[in-house]
């Protein structure tokens, strides 16, 4: 059994504040019949294997290398190609999602089996750790200016212990924002509990289970009613986010068989990083509403989603030693429901805040570091061989996409970064007559056709990138100096070297310290 210090009342009104303290106790994952430490290595052992096989066959067999990464750009090309239309099919349906009214919407919907809009309840887990005060207050008025904000969200602040001073934080934001929500609670996460690491998986995991006995054991709520959304603590919801999603939950048959979100816009603080570092938060952003917009690709949850308390329960709750948890989570649940989680759109951006530092070098270093722990997700490539393995009942095609979804970008940004850059680098600095013997052929070498039309493809679409980031951004909050626009300038030759510094090494440094079982210490990042 846990311990809980009771909650102190707040006058006898609805709303209490309640810390949650004692022993861990949660559902792990299922142990696999590999080790883990053999399913983590995968990408890494790949992504070494291409580098070895690059390496020899740029000496022996410098044009067949060579062709093996043209196929794999003109691939990258095609693949930004189809980005770019998704994501006018995105820009197109945020247009319109905006313009709905979810309340009017909901009571036009005929939906036999729907539930009543009063009945629809959201919990708000907002994990934090050492964030500032302000980044705390400015999410708190965002959410508080939800849609019946005042009767549907519950917000629980989910503070760590190893925090000191979290306490009195937290009691400083009850006092000014509990009239705002129905509840408003928070939980103190305790340190060292065993088989824990400090991040953000184990502090949600915390939060939910604390909430939800608050909710539904204690205050009577049903829990077929409760959507629990977990965000990053600078998130910043669309103004109709929660009104959309208690649509969608309230309407949907399946709702307990589903994850929703919304696409990110690296805009919060868009103003107030480098330039350089602009076009980069520009991919990212372009291919995360092209995943939720491409009705080819499958979508998984990001940074900020919601989902069923029911299917959170179900599923177990988020594990406690993950540090990226976000597919973890989906990938748990799809395996602990046979297969049947999918994940739904919501074509309401919300905005959430790069990272920065106090110089230009304080700020690749704290980008380098945020994209070192986003790419200790490669885990999720054995994790879910390791589920489909324990889960044979389950269809082998939709795992096996899932699988191949989960792989792609680990490893193109591994292993494929490393045939692409090495392939077709490599075997003109060893044969350097190569280089003139291609260009002698022209067009009439389809290694130099396919790299030329694939290095024209991506520079078209950069730019198209660029502009559909451009025209969704906030005003600007000063001027634009003759600096900035240089920088700017200059921060499209130099992508490659910028895609080498932010995705390629992270990447690969994760990748190969999982392959050697070296741990990776959680950390924030600056965003401020």
């Amino acid at each position: 059994m846990e311990s809980l210090v009771p909650y102190r009342s707040t006058g006898g009104r609805r709303n209490n504040v309640q810390i949650g303290v004692g022993r861990s106790i949660w559902a792990g994952t299922p142990p696999s019949p590999i080790p883990e430490r053999v399913l983590d290595g995968i990408p890494g052992c790949l992504a070494w294997l291409a580098l070895l096989m690059s390496t020899a066959s740029a000496i022996a067999f410098p044009r067949a290398v060579l062709f093996v990464a043209a196929l794999l750009a003109l691939y990258s090309a095609v693949r930004f190609l189809f980005a770019g239309l998704a994501n006018v099919r995105g820009l197109r349906l945020i247009k319109e999602w905006e313009q709905i009214d979810w309340r009017a919407h909901y009571c036009e919907d005929t939906t036999p089996d729907k539930l009543k809009w009063e009945d629809v309840h959201h919990i708000v887990i907002i994990p934090n750790y050492k964030e500032p005060v302000l980044v705390l207050k400015r999410t708190l008025d965002v959410l508080a200016a939800q849609f019946e904000a005042k009767q549907r969200l519950s917000i629980v602040m989910a503070m760590e212990a190893g925090e000191d001073g979290c306490i009195e934080k937290a009691e400083h934001l009850r006092q000014l924002y509990e009239p705002c929500f129905a509840n408003f609670a928070y939980t103190v996460h305790p340190r060292g509990l065993p088989g824990e690491m400090q991040c953000k998986s184990a502090n949600q995991a915390w939060a939910a289970r604390w909430i939800k006995r608050r909710l539904v054991d204690e205050l009577g709520y049903h829990i077929d009613h409760l959507v629990v959304t977990t965000m990053d603590a600078d998130t910043r919801w669309h103004k109709n986010y929660f009104a959309a999603l208690t649509y969608l939950f309230a309407v949907n048959p399946q709702r307990y068989l589903r994850f929703w979100q919304g696409p990110i816009r690296y805009h919060g603080n868009i103003w107030d990083i480098n330039p350089l570092m602009r076009i980069v938060n520009a991919y990212s952003t372009a291919f995360e509403l092209a995943y939720l917009a491409a009705p080819w690709w499958m979508a998984l949850p990001m940074s900020s989603y919601s989902l069923s308390l029911r299917l959170l329960e179900g599923s177990g709750y988020w594990d406690v030693d993950v540090i990226a948890d976000e597919h973890h989570m989906f990938i748990k649940a799809y395996f602990a429901r046979s297969g049947e989680v999918k994940l739904e759109p919501v074509f309401l951006p919300f905005l959430a805040d790069a990272t920065t530092g106090i110089d230009l070098w304080d700020a690749i270093r704290n980008r380098y570091q945020q994209t070192l722990r986003h790419a200790w997700g490669s885990k999720e490539v054995g994790f879910t061989i390791a589920r489909m393995l324990e889960h044979p009942e389950i269809q082998f095609l939709p795992a096996l996409n899932l699988l191949v979804r989960i792989a792609h970008d680990i490893l193109l940004a591994g292993a494929g970064w490393i045939i692409l850059t090495v392939g077709s680098q490599l075997p003109l600095v060893i044969h350097p007559t190569l280089l003139q013997q291609m260009l002698q052929e022209g067009f009439t070498n389809p290694t130099w056709v396919i790299l030329q039309v694939s290095f024209l493809l991506v520079s078209i679409l950069g730019v198209v990138f660029w502009y559909q980031d451009v025209i969704s951004r906030p005003p600007r909050t000063r001027r634009q100096t003759i600096t900035e626009r240089f920088l700017t300038l200059l921060s499209f030759p130099m992508l490659p070297i910028l895609t080498l510094i932010f995705v390629a090494l992270p990447v690969l440094q994760a990748q190969t310290r999982l392959m050697m079982g070296v741990p990776l210490q959680f950390r924030v990042t600056k965003k401020l």
